[in-house]
C-alpha cells in the first residue's frame, strides 16, 4: 500500500465528512423525515448492520471490537449491547462529537470508547473483531486489501467489512468522478468485483489462518453495499 496514497484519501474523506456531509449524517442517523432518496439510503443501511451483527455471536462479552469508521455511532452501540467492548473511530472529529452526545445510557454489559483519527493507528491495540461498514468503499482495492491484512494482524477472530460491488452503472459513475474533480464533495466510491476482493484476501490472509465466510449483498435504492465475513481457522 502506498502511505502517501492512502494518507490523501483519508484526507478528503475527513474534509468531506467534516465540513460538507455531517449534518446530512446526523439527520440520517436520526427518525425524521428523509428525501426519498436519503430514504433509501437510511433503510439500506439500517439492513446493512443487521447483516454485519448476524455474522457476529449473540454473546459478546469479554471481546474487544474496533468500529472502524464508526460515523455517528450506531453498530458501536448494537455491539456494546452484546457486551462488547468497544473502540469507535472516525476521521471525522465532528461526527465522533456528534456521536459521543448521542449515545445511549442502555449500553448493557458493554461499553463504548469513541475517537478521532486513522482507523489504522496500531496505537489502538488488539481486537477480538473489527467491523469495517462502508469505511473502506472510497479507496482503490489494491489499499483496502492493505488496511485489511494490517488490521488483521491486529485481530483475533473475525474481520467484517463492506465495500461497493462492482456493476456497470457504478463504474461509470467512478470514470466520471475521475474525468470531472468534485473538490469538497462526496469523495466517489471505488466498485470492485466480489471475486477479486476474495480472491486478494486468500491471497493475502489465507497464509495465515483467515478463511472467508459469508457474504451479503445490499441493494436499497441508491444504497448497495457488499458485506464478506473472514474469521480465523
Amino acid at each position: 500500500m502506498s502511505d502517501t496514497a492512502y494518507i490523501q484519501r483519508r484526507g478528503e474523506i475527513r474534509t468531506y465528512f467534516d465540513r460538507t456531509a455531517a449534518e446530512g449524517w446526523k439527520r440520517l442517523a436520526g427518525n425524521g423525515p428523509l428525501s426519498a432518496i436519503r430514504e433509501t439510503v437510511r433503510r439500506g443501511r439500517s439492513e446493512m448492520r443487521a447483516a454485519i451483527l448476524s455474522s457476529l455471536p449473540a454473546d459478546l462479552a469479554g471481546w474487544r471490537v474496533l468500529d472502524a469508521g464508526c460515523g455517528t455511532g450506531a453498530l458501536s452501540v448494537e455491539l456494546a449491547r452484546r457486551g462488547a467492548d468497544v473502540v469507535g473511530i472516525d476521521v471525522a472529529a465532528s461526527i465522533i462529537d456528534f456521536a459521543r452526545e448521542t449515545m445511549p445510557a442502555d449500553l448493557g454489559r458493554g461499553s463504548i470508547a469513541y475517537a478521532a483519527g486513522d482507523m489504522l493507528a496500531e496505537d489502538l491495540g488488539t481486537f477480538d473483531a473489527v467491523v469495517a461498514m462502508d469505511s473502506l468503499i472510497h479507496y482503490e482495492p489494491d489499499t483496502a486489501i492493505d488496511a485489511l491484512q494490517g488490521l488483521a494482524a491486529r485481530t483475533r477472530r473475525q474481520i467484517v467489512f463492506t465495500f461497493a460491488p462492482w456493476s456497470p452503472a457504478l463504474s461509470l459513475m467512478h470514470k466520471a468522478g475521475k474525468l470531472f474533480p468534485r473538490g469538497d464533495k462526496s469523495p466517489s466510491i471505488v466498485p470492485v468485483k466480489p471475486a477479486l476482493i476474495a480472491g486478494s484476501l486468500v491471497e493475502t490472509l489465507g497464509r495465515d489462518g483467515w478463511r472467508i465466510g459469508r457474504q451479503q449483498r445490499v441493494a436499497s435504492g441508491f444504497y448497495t453495499s457488499q458485506m464478506l465475513e473472514v474469521s480465523r481457522g
